[in-house]
């Protein structure tokens, strides 16, 4: 999601910036493949195959940092999308224009080795490795489309914060119900060392059915692992419900309606698994800043 980087920049051509492939150092391409390696064991028989498809068909692998060129010329082919370079987190019309033109920024910076398991702003390796091979995916790709659209909705209506909740449980923590369980989709997840360990071994999160107002009423906390993860059947279904809602007068409705937090569970929610809640117990002090 955007961020407060950049206020001044009010345009897409604003933020855009050349990636600088050249400019990447041996440390840069090492680290890459680091990560890149220990996501790979890390996410083995728990991701979803969309994602490792888009991953095979970009041909983004540990060798090292790609470069945009290179890749976009794939994407392109595959569901019209590109990456655009930008120097860090953009104010939030021109990330929703990029989204809504089929474009994907993406930060060019890559963590330090002392930064490997956490890194507050999102670096390439979030970016790309995180969020780029489900775009070569033809329904995740028109969902975040639609999500573009409707944020730019959103921007002259006040509701970016639910769309940032939007964002937050699906496309950065979303997982997705197939025959063979229940398997990650969401950057955060996949990206993320500590997340993806936190998902596949620990039993603390609730996995809830995915339901549109649910979600768009939940806060979150950016500091720390999901005690709620919402499922998704299909990522045709995202799609549907955006186009199926009027957000011009949602923004409002859900203004007047309380939130959630994401610990409880409500009457209404389909629970997929309840969660044990260990892991938030053992936190010295409750949380008390949603967003």
């Amino acid at each position: 999601m955007p961020g407060h980087a950049l206020l001044t920049a009010q345009t897409v051509e604003d933020c855009i910036i050349d990636q600088g492939w050249e400019r990447y150092t041996a440390e840069d391409h090492a680290i890459w493949r680091v990560l890149f390696e220990r996501q790979q064991r890390t996410l083995r028989g728990h991701v979803c195959q969309e994602y490792l498809d888009g991953l095979a068909a970009l041909g983004i692998g540990p060798e090292g940092v790609p470069d945009f060129a290179g890749m976009n010329a794939r994407l392109r082919r595959l569901t019209g999308w590109e990456v655009v370079a930008v120097p860090g987190l953009i104010p939030s019309r021109p990330f929703f224009q990029m989204l809504a033109n089929r474009q994907f920024p993406a930060g060019t910076f890559i963590r330090s080795r002392e930064q490997l398991d956490y890194l507050e702003e999102p670096d390439i390796f979030h970016d790309v490795f995180g969020h780029v091979p489900l775009l070569t995916n033809p329904a995740y790709a028109d969902y975040m489309n639609e999500y573009g659209r409707i944020g730019l909705v959103a921007v002259e209506t006040r509701g970016v914060k639910f769309l940032a909740r939007l964002n937050w449980y699906t496309i950065e923590f979303g997982l997705i119900r197939k025959p063979e369980g229940i398997r990650i989709y969401g950057a955060g997840i996949v990206s993320s060392f500590g997340e993806a360990s936190y998902v596949v071994q620990d039993p603390s999160a609730h996995h809830l059915a995915f339901d549109l107002e649910r979600v768009l009423r939940t806060g979150y906390y950016i500091d720390d692992f999901q005690a709620s993860y919402f499922v998704i059947d299909r990522f045709e279904d995202l799609f549907d419900l955006l186009r199926g809602t009027d957000f011009t007068t949602r923004f409002d409705e859900l203004r007047a309606l309380p939130g959630h937090t994401p610990f409880e569970i409500l009457p209404q929610d389909v629970v997929i698994r309840k969660g044990t809640g260990h892991y938030w117990r053992d936190l010295p002090a409750a949380k008390t800043k949603l967003k």
